[in-house]
């Protein structure tokens, strides 16, 4: 059996669990190099036969590349399909309050994009939501390099409102209150990537460089403002993007 083969089966493994409500990621197949994981993921692209979007954010202190596509649907209104996670018998959507910027065209691989070129090729930006499914199972340690296979937790992506693009661009600072059952969370929010535009222009041109198209219509969402934010199933949850905006959503089980 040739090593492609065993990325494959890899592949397939890794995309049944996204439609799992209790997914086990494991898998012993050793992976050697990102791009191999790229590869992985790629594949899962092929099996699920459209990207939504992308997650990325600027290449890490420690080499590690945060890189995944966004394969499920993306979500809009006023209900937002998620698989919850279960804790202490509680139902709770994991969410990521974000920025995503809708591409207005076509990206074409194996050219060099400069900044200017990117920022053209951006035709909307919005508020967003990250949801966030840990696939692996309680026991394992997973390596960066499986997570990356994975999917680096990505379950899907909630499209908010629309918002300026020169707002968006702005956005190093953010802060976030979040309201469900009349009890608020509030964060004092920052970009972890200084600017939320920043990771694009390193993705896309790193997408580029290994032959990966992007379609107009595709999501990029860029980092988590307040990292992972833990909210109830079925509440109507409101997000409030400080002198920015706000939407309201209520999370509902997307295998129910």
């Amino acid at each position: 059996m040739t090593y492609n083969t065993h990325l494959t089966e890899l592949a397939q493994h890794l995309f049944a669990q996204r439609n799992y409500p209790n997914p086990n990621s494991d898998f012993a197949v050793s992976l050697q190099s990102i791009e191999q994981a790229i590869r992985v993921q790629q594949k899962m692209a092929e099996l699920n036969g459209h990207v939504t979007g992308w997650k990325c954010l600027v290449p890490q202190a420690n080499d590690q590349l945060i890189v995944a596509p966004i394969l499920q649907a993306a979500e809009r209104g006023q209900l937002c399909g998620i698989i919850p996670a279960i804790k202490d018998e509680q139902s709770l959507a994991l969410i990521e309050p974000e920025i995503a910027f809708i591409l207005g065209q076509d990206i074409e691989p194996y050219r060099h994009y400069s900044h200017d070129e990117i920022d053209a090729a951006i035709s909307a930006t919005h508020m967003a939501l990250e949801l966030i499914q840990n696939r692996f199972s309680r026991d394992s340690q997973p390596s960066y390099l499986q997570k990356l296979a994975d999917g680096l937790s990505n379950q899907g992506v909630y499209i908010g409102p629309q918002i300026p693009k020169s707002v968006a661009y702005q956005a190093s600072h953010v802060d976030l209150v979040v309201t469900a059952n009349n009890q608020q969370q509030v964060f004092n929010g920052k970009h972890p990537c200084e600017l939320p535009q920043l990771p694009i222009y390193w993705m896309i041109n790193y997408l580029a460089e290994q032959g990966i198209t992007l379609c107009a219509g595709q999501a990029i969402i860029t980092g988590s403002y307040c990292g992972v934010v833990k909210v109830p199933m079925t509440a109507e949850v409101t997000i409030e993007y400080k002198d920015i905006g706000q939407f309201t959503v209520s999370f509902v089980d997307a295998l129910a």
